[in-house]
């Protein structure tokens, strides 16, 4: 049996009861960092053992499978947030699928999920790219083919990274695109910036120091907008 196991992604607070509950009855918990995973484990008390799970590695996840097969109960976990979202895990799901293991996935954290929740700009449809190639022309094509969909765009990047992908957004959308960024969710420094992409590029460039992973939501020119708030005549 493998369990997919979210866990907080900042607030250790936010960890649900079912997840603990399932931490605690897993023979091993697979893991993208043992050590990450075991300071979460220790903070609630868990003394479980814990095996590194390599999502680019066919001997890690021959091995996990195989420890599937043999009867143990295992929880999938990664850093932080849901699993296979973004973050390593679903290979192994893939392979234990096949392989006839049962598989169950447990709600929880999500960033993306935070983020568009705390936005305010759309109950609907949305893209999410999470993290984006590293070139720039192939981030530029999946950035311009999403935005082309007319809903918002959701996208993960690192605080050492964060400006340069604001200024690709500028050169592929244009510099007014409206843009929401989030970044710390759920910890003490949480923070929220609203505005066009070239404010935003001028108010990062004015930081001397940049932390925490980002959420950006690329929103859609206002007369689109107020398209979306428009009565639905199906309710």
């Amino acid at each position: 049996m493998l369990y997919i196991v979210p866990t907080p992604i900042g607030n250790l607070q936010d960890i649900t009861l079912r997840a603990l509950e399932t931490l605690k009855s897993a023979d091993v918990v697979l893991c993208e960092d043992t050590r990450r995973t075991q300071i979460l484990l220790s903070h609630f008390g868990i003394s479980k053992p814990t095996a590194r799970y390599n999502e680019n590695d066919p001997h890690s996840i021959t091995r996990c499978v195989e420890l599937l097969k043999n009867g143990k109960t295992a929880a999938l976990v990664s850093d932080c947030g849901t699993p296979c979202i973004s973050d390593p895990g679903w290979r192994l799901v893939k392979q234990a699928v096949a392989a006839g293991i049962k598989v169950s996935s447990l709600p929880g954290p999500s960033a993306v999920a935070c983020a568009l929740a705390g936005a305010g700009i759309t109950g609907g449809a949305f893209t999410f790219l999470g993290f984006l190639p590293r070139k720039p022309g192939k981030a530029a094509k999946l950035i311009a083919n999403a935005y082309a969909l007319s809903v918002p765009v959701v996208l993960y990047e690192s605080p050492y990274r964060v400006i340069k992908m604001l200024e690709l957004i500028a050169k592929t959308l244009g510099e007014d695109t409206p843009l929401i960024v989030a970044r710390e969710l759920s910890k003490v420094y949480e923070e929220w910036l609203r505005g066009r992409v070239k404010e935003l590029i001028q108010q990062f460039r004015t930081r001397s120091k940049m932390q925490g992973e980002f959420v950006l939501i690329i929103d859609r020119p206002a007369a689109e907008a107020e398209k979306e708030d428009e009565p639905n005549p199906y309710f």
